[in-house]
């Protein structure tokens, strides 16, 4: 076995065997690392890093920590497992449906050997593309995976590293690709033992919100940006994943000439070896330079979550606008906008922060932006980690969810939405008491800019991160599956519908366009050379429209509309759809529903 290491600030590296009381040396290499192999090492042999003579700790560039980010490394072989994937090419961003995973929780046992038992339920759903939640080690029972701190190593808590190999495997014979949420704008607080090998991993020239920010451009900048780009590319060429989800960029500080989110990228293509990848950031200031393409200036990634839709819908679900949510109004307009352009916000100001928010982005394909009603963030965000469909009446929740399902950029939705579970989804994280204390306190002073949250009696009711009832509770159900029958089923049909009609899936730009039809009612119409489609959204009461001075609501030429789809089907447990558009009355929109309609030839 080969071992190599970067400890600059060094002057001597053993390997220690676990079991084994001798230390076998490094050599060093002049440039900051140490490397040399080791006979007596054998795959599952179980090793530390002694520095100095000193202490010894786990291997940054572990495969897996069995024991955890405190226990030893553990030789791993990732050549060994046998892939059955040769045929599968990859993936790219149009034409994807995403669906957030987190594995502790997706199933009872919250293995990677038992979510892969739900891919063909999730293939039959509709679903193309699985997004899961980050898997770095982490400290502790359960957790986000968000503090990870063994960025090669899977975590121990979800199986062995073949499981979730076996489960990227399995995921692609259902022909559904899958792309990692992974965190390179900072470490966990526990755990995390980069410094004692180079205090270069981290940087004092920035501020980072959760933690010390990384040093992609400082002294001695060179061997961490490999140690990161190498990251996302063994995440591809080990596991076969299909790209990536890059958390929160905005807190990847770097001012090189090239940006190491662009050098991520490009390794990320370079490792999938002409396989098809997509590359999907979490952005908050809404900087499209990220999907760009590199030779116009960008960092070359496919997609950028849309904030901006779920805030107009968070409002228009629920009627608060608080805290984040007060620059949104929730309204038709808005919705037609999103529809149209993407992000609401492209540069004008955001009173909230008090500056401007977002950039120009008029020209993005609608596939590059990443649309959902709900993700893990917000749920945990509405403090009892309440779903939205338990915010929501149900009519208007099933017609905003159709809008997102059927607006040109590309749908994501969270575990569990598709058949409306019940359990919550909190913020959870298994740590020692002191930082869980300090975990709980910040947890309290992030959700008290929501006024109705900040109050006394709410605080009280907020769940504890460190309490194993906390993550047990969210832990899906799906019994629930069979007793909620209905939402699968509307859930289903609206993916099959997005699926079955070229004007859903075509996702060009300008390829809809949209109207104000009354106060909380919007039309959209997707034009296509195969037929166009109307979708009809009224998130108020019933509307009958008298007069309809609006040409997006006219048929084309010698053809009538005719209902194809409804949110208000009885197959959904709703009130039935009235006649929309009649000869002797008009226009009827019923409330809280949405309605798609397609043309049939006229009959005279």
């Amino acid at each position: 076995m080969h071992f190599r290491v970067w400890a600059p600030r060094r002057k001597r590296v053993e390997v220690v065997i676990e079991g084994e009381g001798a230390a076998r040396p490094l050599s060093p290499e002049g440039n900051g690392y140490f490397s040399g192999e080791i006979a007596e090492a054998r795959i599952g042999t179980r090793y530390r890093y002694r520095l100095d003579g000193a202490q010894a700790f786990p291997d940054p560039a572990s495969r897996y920590q069995p024991e955890g980010p405190h226990g030893p490394s553990e030789v791993v072989d990732p050549q060994s497992f046998a892939w059955s994937d040769d045929r599968w090419r990859g993936v790219s961003i149009p034409g994807q449906v995403v669906y957030e995973m987190h594995v502790g929780t997706f199933t009872r046992e919250g293995t990677w050997e038992a979510a892969a038992r739900e891919l063909g339920y999730l293939a039959d759903l509709g679903v193309t593309l699985i997004e899961m939640m980050p898997v770095a080690e982490f400290p502790g029972r359960f957790g986000w995976g968000y503090d990870g701190v063994d960025l090669f190593a899977p975590t121990r808590l979800y199986g062995v590293p073949d499981d979730l190999r076996r489960f990227v495997d399995q995921a692609h014979a259902n022909g559904i690709g899958v792309i990692l949420d992974v965190v390179y704008n900072h470490l966990g607080p526990d755990g995390n033992y980069l410094k004692e090998f180079a205090p270069d991993y981290f940087s004092d020239r920035y501020k980072n919100e959760w933690g010390e920010p990384l040093n992609f451009d400082g002294p001695n900048s060179d061997p961490v940006r490999e140690f990161f780009i190498a990251n996302a590319g063994y995440w591809i060429d080990e596991f076969h994943m299909d790209g990536l989800r890059l958390d929160a960029t905005q807190q990847i500080f770097d001012a090189s000439r090239v940006n190491v989110q662009q050098e991520i990228t490009q390794r990320v293509r370079a490792a999938a070896r002409g396989r098809g990848t997509i590359i999907v950031a979490e952005n908050e200031p809404q900087d499209v330079k990220l999907v760009r393409p590199i030779a116009e200036g960008g960092y070359g990634m496919d997609a950028l979550w849309n904030d901006d839709f779920h805030h107009s819908a968070r409002v228009a679900l629920t009627a608060r606008n608080e805290a984040y949510l007060s620059e949104y109004l929730g309204r038709p307009q808005e919705f037609i906008s999103a529809v149209k352009y993407g992000y609401l916000y492209q540069g004008q100001r955001y009173a909230w922060q008090k500056k401007r928010r977002g950039t120009a982005g008029l020209s993005l394909s609608p596939c590059a932006l990443v649309n959902y009603m709900q993700n893990h963030d917000q749920i945990a965000n509405s403090a009892l980690g309440l779903r939205c469909h338990q915010l929501a009446s149900p009519g208007r929740y099933r017609a905003l969810t159709a809008l997102t399902f059927l607006a040109p950029g590309t749908p994501m939705f969270f575990q569990g939405q598709e058949f409306a579970a019940s359990t919550p989804f909190l913020y959870f994280a298994d740590h020692n008491p002191e930082l869980a204390a300090a975990v709980r306190k910040g947890r309290e002073e992030f959700v008290s800019q929501f006024p109705s949250i900040g109050q006394s009696d709410m605080r009280e009711r907020l769940a504890d991160p460190s309490d194993p009832q906390t993550f047990r509770r969210c832990i899906l159900d799906f019994a629930e599956r069979e007793r909620h029958t209905q939402m699968l089923d509307f859930h289903r049909d609206l993916l099959r519908l997005r699926r079955e009609h070229a004007a859903f899936r075509a996702q060009r730009r300008r390829g809809v366009d949209g109207a104000v039809l009354g106060e909380q009612a919007f039309v959209l119409r997707y034009f296509d050379d195969e037929g166009d489609r109307l979708v009809l959204v009224n998130l108020g009461r019933d509307l009958h429209l008298v007069p309809a001075p609006e040409p997006l609501l006219a048929p084309p030429e010698g053809m009538r509309w005719e209902t194809l789809w409804s949110s208000d089907d009885t197959r959904y447990g709703a009130c039935g759809t009235p006649l929309i558009e009649s000869e002797e009355d008009g226009w009827h929109l019923p409330g809280e529903s949405a309605v798609v309609m397609y043309p049939l030839p006229r009959i005279e």
